[in-house]
């Protein structure tokens, strides 16, 4: 799965929070948002602090945070599901550094193979 096929899926499934994600899938996504917050933060340096011009790239940064939300917890929820946790372990993340650390295993984690009891498997789902 390439980036233009994960962030699809990513926002195809907005706010599916059942069934399992790649790692592919979650890392590029992950990816894809690094990538558009330097965007963002290239064009903000550009400009001057206080201005117009500022406040709108400041703005638009601050709406696409909040449209990427759900789909990212959504897709780390599937990743969760994916190497047979529950994705509430997510809330993890609140336990500083250890739990960010955690989950940064268990999401580079290999998916358990054939199904499991969050659904099948997304590789084999692909290769048909």
């Amino acid at each position: 799965m390439g980036m233009k096929e994960a962030v699809t899926s990513v926002f195809n499934n907005y706010a599916n929070f059942d069934g399992r994600a790649r790692r592919s899938e979650y890392w590029y996504f992950c990816l894809f948002n690094i990538l558009v917050g330097l965007v963002f933060g290239v064009l903000m340096s550009l400009t001057k602090e206080g201005s117009v011009l500022y406040r709108i790239f400041y703005g638009l940064e601050a709406l696409y945070n909040l449209a990427v939300f759900i789909p990212g917890l959504a897709v780390a929820w599937r990743r969760l599901h994916d190497i047979g946790k529950s994705g509430a372990n997510w809330f993890w993340i609140f336990l500083p550094i250890a739990g960010a650390i955690m989950l940064i295993v268990w999401y580079c984690r290999e998916g358990d193979p054939g199904d499991n009891a969050y659904g099948s498997d997304p590789k084999e789902t692909e290769r048909y």
